[in-house]
Formats: structure tokens, sequence, C-alpha cells
């Protein structure tokens, strides 16, 4: 029961196997499509990590979210062809197949990159051609860092570089990704409209950016305080729960702030020091 996918799934990029329903054999593999994404090789070697095993049993949308945020790194396999924690939760993402609108509430969680990394992979894999652009695109102005795990080690990573990837490359963290039209095809076909550039809304957005610094801050503030109580009654559990999980200040400055040497030393850095040297992720 642990390792079969919640009842009632739906076919993925037109691979219904549920050619009928005379027969038990035909629910079952109805019910085990998810194979078809992932690799049967690295799935039975997910089904024998101890992460599976241990915190991945009667997870749901909601408790999944715990799991994501304490993760510290992506990719695929690493080491003795072990899998990440990473890749665990995406194979529990394909098994509960949560709701779009909930995927659509990790991917607006932006203070968890790594939950925001995990539902634009599983987004990729599993969403039409045209959302996995509306969706994922957005994300291309996330400049944060993620560590990257593989078997050659660790390595440095951003946001931005990882949704390039999945709207480019075949195979991302050790999966291959199922086929992705181009932007262009889309644009020629009317499914997708043009893209717009992130600079030139910047430079258009300059002129009101302007103008709402001139008005007074207490009457923003006083209005915010408003919007964000009223939006706060009508979220939904799944956005209640994240929010719920944000950090106070004092745990996220504990969290991010490293201890060793060379950043206690940071305030007084060397004339060649770097600031990305003294980065922290």
């Amino acid at each position: 029961m642990a390792n079969t996918t919640v009842t009632g799934a739906q076919a993925i990029h037109g691979q219904n196997l549920r050619c009928c329903f005379c027969c038990l054999r035909c629910l079952e593999m109805a019910a085990d499509f998810f194979k078809f994404l992932v690799e049967t090789v690295i799935r039975n070697r997910i089904y024998e990590s101890t992460y599976w095993k241990e915190h991945c049993f009667a997870l749901t949308a909601e408790s999944l979210i715990d799991k994501a945020t304490e993760i510290r790194f992506i990719g695929g396999v690493y080491g003795n062809q072990r899998p990440t924690e990473f890749l665990c939760l995406l194979l529990k993402l394909l098994q509960i197949q949560p709701e779009k609108e909930i995927l659509v509430e990790y991917l607006r969680a932006d203070e968890f990159k790594y939950l925001r990394a995990l539902a634009a992979l599983y987004i990729r894999m599993t969403f039409r051609a045209v959302d996995v652009y509306e969706l994922l695109e957005p994300l291309l102005k996330d400049y944060r860092k993620l560590r990257l795990r593989n078997i050659s080690g660790y390595s440095l990573v951003f946001v931005d570089e990882f949704v390039y990837e999945l709207l480019t490359e075949e195979r991302v963290c050790d999966i291959i990704m199922p086929r992705l039209p181009k932007r262009q095809v889309l644009e020629e076909n009317g499914e997708l409209g043009p893209r717009k550039s992130h600079l030139l809304t910047a430079m258009e957005g300059e002129s009101d950016h302007e103008s709402e610094r001139s008005k007074s801050r207490g009457t923003s503030r006083s209005t915010s305080s408003r919007g964000s109580r009223s939006r706060s009654r009508t979220r939904s559990p799944i956005v209640r729960s994240i929010q719920s999980r944000r950090r106070s200040p004092s745990d996220t400055g504990s969290r991010y702030v490293s201890r060793s040497p060379s950043r206690l030393l940071s305030r007084s850095p060397s004339p060649g020091a770097k600031l990305e040297d003294m980065d922290v992720i």
C-alpha cells in the first residue's frame, strides 16, 4: 500500500492505462501509471531507501510541506546510486497527485525555495505544455542559490538556472523529462501568448514605483495590514499550513547564519575577498 498510487489517479501526457474496467489487472496498471515517469531502476532504489520507509509513509499534500522544507539540497542519485530526499518526495507527489491549486500554492511559497523547486519539477513532469510555460517562466526571476547533489558531489545552482533546465533539457535530476514543445510552436498555434520581457516590465514600472513612494507610509501600512487580515480569513487549509510554517526572524537568523570562522571574520574582510565567497545559502 505504501508504494501504490492514490485511487482514481488521472492519466499524464496521454498515457491512459485504464483501457477498460472489466478486469482487476487494468485497474492495477492504472494505479501504477507513474512508473512511466520515473525509471524502474531509480524507483526501486527509492523504495529500498531508508528515507522512503521512515519519512514518506502516509504523507499527504499538507504533511509533505514539512518534509519539503527540511531538505537542504536537490538532485537525483549520488554515491552508490542512492536517491536523494528530493527525489523521494517527488515520487511521493506522483503518488498522491495534489490538485493544481495546491501546486500553485507550493510555487507561491517563496520563503521555501526547495519546496518551490520540488513543485516546479512536478509541474514540468505532469502538467500540459501551456501550463508549464505559464507557471514556470515567472520563476526565472528567482536568483537564489540551491545546493545540488549528484555523483560528483555538491555544487551550487540558481533557481532560474534550475527552471531553465526544466524548460530546455531532456534529463533533470537523473529523470527523463516528458517531451515539451517549443514555445515558438505554441505561440504560432495561438495556445500561448508572446513572452513578456522582465527588463521592459521593470522599466515601465519604475514610474509607478516612484509615484507610490510619494504616498504616506502610515496609510499604506494600515491598509496592507487590513488587507492581510481579510486575505488570511479566505485562505485555503494548504495556504494556512504554509503560512504557519514560516519561521520567525530569530529562527531564520539562527538557520541561515553560518557559525564557521570565515563567517565570524566577515565583518572585516580582506581586500581580495569576494561577497560570493561569504554568501550563505
